[in-house]
């Protein structure tokens, strides 16, 4: 993680208590050879409304806290610290035209946290002082400018200092695809770009399942479809700011994977099966939670998204209880075949993105085998019912949605396996391909 490269050995945590619009200095990140260490502050530690960055990884005590097994930094300051974009671009601001082929391990984790967005996800910001808070803001921007600013990272182009700033302003949002913040009265957004590398409208595709995916009654993100510069734009509501009389608060968050007390390299471990026994411990409304989530992960099957790693499922942290944020990054992704596997085991070692793989796991969301088809059946028929509609409002060209449908929407393999009384899922499915010509 560290390298010769490294220009900074400590950071400043700072955090935005639960409804308040002004951040306070939490503690201090410390770089200790290759890994990263936390420190709360003597005067947090005395605030009467001081909360925990995250328990049970940081609880509130003095003295250096010890990394979780495995970790090289706290996972939750982890989910704070840009992913494969955010890095491109910070790879290009410092390095020139060498970011196109960079490696992202020729800067250090302190850089990418200290050289990234200061309206990142979540409620946590990093600062080279302890006393003086310095926003490291966005110049102003256009949608077309952000999008002619994406095409040049892509192709490892350096950029404008306007430009740069202005494209630094998302670098602290994860995910692998270009995109800036956008802010349009009293909401924030997220910005998605067309990539150069897309096949089909993938802005497209994600902006449809979000969509199917909140008429089907999920707790999803807001969407919305621009075009700028003859470019497709997806713009997705932030739900971790509030606007208040008295200015922006940010919410808390910790993604699965810290909740799952794992990093990028332990991913592959990532189990829905051991989400659901935190969410019944740890979580409020815990049914409630578990249904939606089991609800997710159908719906991710049936529209072809085998994204759905632990860092796109994220809980709201408030110092004391865990509450599921909305669904996003919900996009059905390419696939060269009908077998495919979901990036996070469902039970046991099962990933295998199919419905019977998900009505076998229906206990340890405490919901019985009926339960889970019913579930199922409620979520294809919404697909099928708002398929052509909710095409018609993103601008679908019959093209992408002939490549779309019956291959990542409703692909046959989803309902493979399926025997006795959820046999008839398969029928519903292969009807509904048939309807459309699959």
């Amino acid at each position: 993680m560290m390298t010769s490269d490294s220009t900074y050995t400590e950071a400043f945590v700072w955090i935005w208590l639960p409804e308040e619009t002004e951040p306070v200095v939490a503690g201090k990140l410390t770089a200790d050879n290759d890994r990263l260490v936390f420190n709360y502050g003597k005067s947090y530690l005395a605030r009467d409304n001081a909360i925990a960055l995250y328990e049970p990884e940081l609880p509130l005590q003095p003295g250096m806290l010890p990394l979780q097994a495995g970790l090289s930094m706290p996972a939750c300051i982890r989910d704070a610290s840009p992913d494969a974009w955010g890095r491109r671009v910070i790879i290009n601001l410092k390095l020139g035209i060498k970011g196109a082929g960079a490696d992202s391990a020729q800067l250090d984790e302190l850089t990418y946290l200290l050289e990234s967005g200061s309206d990142r996800v979540g409620a946590l910001d990093f600062q080279v002082s302890p006393t003086e808070y310095v926003p490291r803001l966005s110049a102003t921007a256009s949608l077309d400018e952000l999008v002619a600013s994406a095409d040049r990272v892509e192709k490892g182009l350096p950029l404008s200092l306007e430009l740069d700033q202005a494209l630094q302003h998302g670098t602290s949002i994860g995910g692998a695809r270009p995109k800036a913040q956008v802010q349009e009265e009293d909401k924030k957004f997220i910005a998605k770009f067309s990539s150069a590398t897309d096949l089909y409208s993938v802005v497209k595709a994600e902006y449809v399942a979000m969509r199917l995916a909140s008429l089907a009654e999920l707790n999803v993100a807001p969407v919305s479809l621009t075009q700028t510069m003859h470019k497709d734009v997806l713009l997705i509501e932030r739900f971790d700011r509030v606007r208040s009389p008295g200015g922006w608060q940010r919410k808390a968050l910790v993604s699965a994977l810290t909740l799952l007390s794992l990093d990028e390299m332990m991913a592959r471990y990532a189990s829905y099966e051991e989400l659901a026994e935190i969410i019944r411990h740890r979580f409020s409304d815990a049914r409630a939670t578990l249904r939606e989530l089991f609800s997710r992960i159908v719906f991710n099957v049936l529209c072809g998204n085998t994204d759905d790693h632990a860092r796109n499922h994220a809980a709201f942290w408030n110092g004391e209880v865990l509450r599921l944020t909305p669904a996003y990054d919900i996009c059905p992704q390419t696939r060269t075949g009908n077998e495919v596997s979901q990036a996070m085991l469902i039970s046991g070692d099962d990933r295998m993105g199919r419905i019977s793989s998900c009505l076998n796991a229906a206990a340890h969301f405490l919901l019985t085998r009926e339960e889970a088809i019913a579930i199922t059946e409620q979520l294809l028929h919404t697909i099928t019912e708002h398929w052509e509609a909710v095409c018609d409002e993103a601008g679908m060209s019959p093209a992408d949605r002939q490549l779309l449908w019956g291959r990542q929407f409703l692909n046959p393999y989803a309902f493979d396996d399926l025997a006795g009384e959820s046999f008839y899922l398969k029928a519903l499915g292969e009807d509904a391909r048939g309807e459309r010509g699959w």
